[in-house]
């Protein structure tokens, strides 16, 4: 049986000179990342060509000498390729967006199954970038958005836990999220374009 050489030697020869390692690496865990980028997007074009970008990225990084992931290879590219999957999706646009407009209904947002994939991205996006921007809003608000987002409770659950009526909870979370469109604003955070 031949013996598997450790990723982190792999990328230690690649950035030596040494081209055939990256490919070793790179048929180490296609399969993984290619599933990974197509359980997101659905889209066997759209998933090859993040796939592509998702490796010229960490070809760019490599060269660079930027890599300090020591031994944790995989989970570096599939940060890459997260994030590839988010800009693909704020390119087109294709994200759900929370806009604090008239005719804006949050169940038809939490009951489209097909934005699944869209909503953990998000929800994954709002856990790395806005921890510290939530903390900016009222008390009532960050309470409702933290247990809907975070514990991801019923409308009904929150009212139970508030003791506020289904109402008042729906009412907060809208505020929440037309203000943390405005902190996100005032920070020039781009989420969605």
């Amino acid at each position: 049986m031949e013996l598997q050489i450790e990723d982190s030697v792999l990328v230690k020869q690649y950035i030596s000179g040494d081209e055939k390692s990256l490919e070793v690496l790179i048929n180490r865990y296609n399969q993984r990342i290619s599933s990974f980028i197509y359980s997101k997007v659905l889209d066997k074009d759209v998933a090859e060509d993040i796939f592509q970008d998702t490796f010229i990225k960490v070809i760019k990084t490599l060269k660079r000498g930027s890599y300090s992931e020591e031994g944790k290879f995989l989970p570096w590219v599939m940060r890459i390729a997260h994030n590839l999957i988010i800009d693909y999706f704020r390119k087109n646009k294709r994200m759900p967006k929370f806009e604090g407009s008239e005719d804006f209904n949050i169940f038809s947002v939490i009951k489209d199954d097909k934005l699944n994939a869209e909503k953990q991205i998000i929800k994954d996006q709002i856990d790395r970038d806005l921890t510290y921007l939530i903390d900016e809003l009222p008390e009532d608000q960050k309470e409702v958005l933290i247990m809907r987002i975070y514990k991801d409770m019923s409308f009904k659950e929150i009212s139970e836990n508030t003791g506020v009526s289904i109402n008042t909870a729906l009412g907060r979370m809208r505020y929440a999220l037309i203000n943390l469109r405005k902190i996100v604003d005032r920070h020039n955070i781009v989420l969605t374009n």
